[in-house]
């Protein structure tokens, strides 16, 4: 069952966005960019999972577009990566891992590993229609971080795997996106035992 307290909103044009949370849904309606954080640190080896559908049906910000997260985010200054504007380059300074399904107007799909302020470089990329999104198809992701390795899949399909030299270890998570409406429903985080 999902608190709506553990989340928090943060939009780049707020006047137009809005974020829901029910005991079972979460609705993010993002005019513009958006990053919804999970307020509880995660650490350790650990499975983040969830179903998340790109809603396209007329709303005024519906756009099949961007199903990303930021997962393993921490701010080399402070003790949370919380209180940014919302739009994508704020977030520059943290170190985290990202995926981006359907970035770029759903021409492309990502990974990058931050590292803050110095280096954001794509390390993974798929420009396939296979790769890419269907507006109103329910997807089930599933993110791992175990033994300095993280994966991030959909459907049971390996998108991204990277082995993390300096891996990150503790952090939070987001869904992040910009310009589109989306529906998750069975978040959930299950540790792994070592």
């Amino acid at each position: 069952v999902l608190n709506p307290g553990d989340w928090l909103a943060e939009f780049e044009n707020p006047s137009a966005s809005s974020l829901l949370v029910d005991k079972h849904t979460i609705e993010v309606d993002a005019a513009a960019g958006a990053t919804i954080w999970f307020k509880k640190k995660l650490s350790g080896d650990l499975i983040i999972a969830y179903d998340i559908a790109v809603i396209d049906s007329g709303g005024r910000n519906d756009r099949v577009s961007d199903l990303n997260a930021f997962w393993m985010a921490s701010d080399p200054a402070y003790e949370t990566p919380f209180g940014r504007n919302g739009k994508f380059i704020s977030y520059d300074d943290l170190d985290l891992y990202y995926a981006g399904v359907g970035g770029n107007n759903n021409t492309t799909t990502r990974f990058r590993r931050y590292h803050h302020g110095t280096d954001k470089s794509i390390l993974q990329e798929y420009t396939d229609k296979e790769h890419l999104l269907e507006g109103n198809k329910v997807y089930s992701v599933k993110i791992m971080v175990q033994d300095g390795r993280t994966t991030y899949s959909i459907d049971g399909v390996r998108y991204f795997e990277f082995t993390d030299t300096v891996p990150l270890k503790e952090g939070y998570f987001a869904f992040r996106t910009t310009r589109s409406r989306q529906r998750i429903t069975n978040f959930r985080i299950e540790a792994l035992s070592p």
